[in-house]
């Protein structure tokens, strides 16, 4: 189930952002950060800043990069250092799906320096292609 968790929470990111968010999806988003900023040892106040929408690429922090792995190790989104596009695409809604198939599939590995770095770099990727939907857990 932990697999699939940050896959459902990527589907519904842009929901997230605009306070759309049904109680299960948020309880499990909750307990996907706070597992992660444990693991990580992230100050949270990173991810929030780039939640109000500072550029991703302007915060170069290691436990953030940490982070960012971790939510999609988690989540199954990428495993040895490798991104599952299609399993993301499998489970973002229709409308999500259509808007970012091209950008994710471009983007596809963002490969790093380590597995954090190319987690980073993925969703520095993922950003620049669609910020208005864009959000970390």
């Amino acid at each position: 189930m932990a697999v699939h968790i940050f896959l459902i929470l990527a589907s519904y990111m842009a929901l997230a952002a605009h306070g759309q968010l049904d109680d299960e999806i948020a309880e499990l988003a909750a307990m996907v950060r706070e597992n992660c900023a444990d693991e990580s040892s992230v100050d949270l106040n990173l991810v929030e800043k780039v939640n109000a929408g500072t550029d991703l690429a302007t915060i170069t922090d290691g436990k953030l990069k940490c982070y960012i792995k971790c939510t999609m190790e988690t989540a199954g989104m990428m495993s040895d250092g490798v991104v599952d596009v299609e399993a993301v695409l499998s489970l973002l809604p229709d409308s999500l799906k259509t808007k970012n198939e091209a950008s994710l599939k471009k983007c596809d590995t963002q490969k790093g320096s380590d597995d954090c770095d190319t987690a980073y770099l993925t969703q520095i990727c993922w950003q620049a292609a669609n910020k208005a939907d864009y959000f970390l857990i």
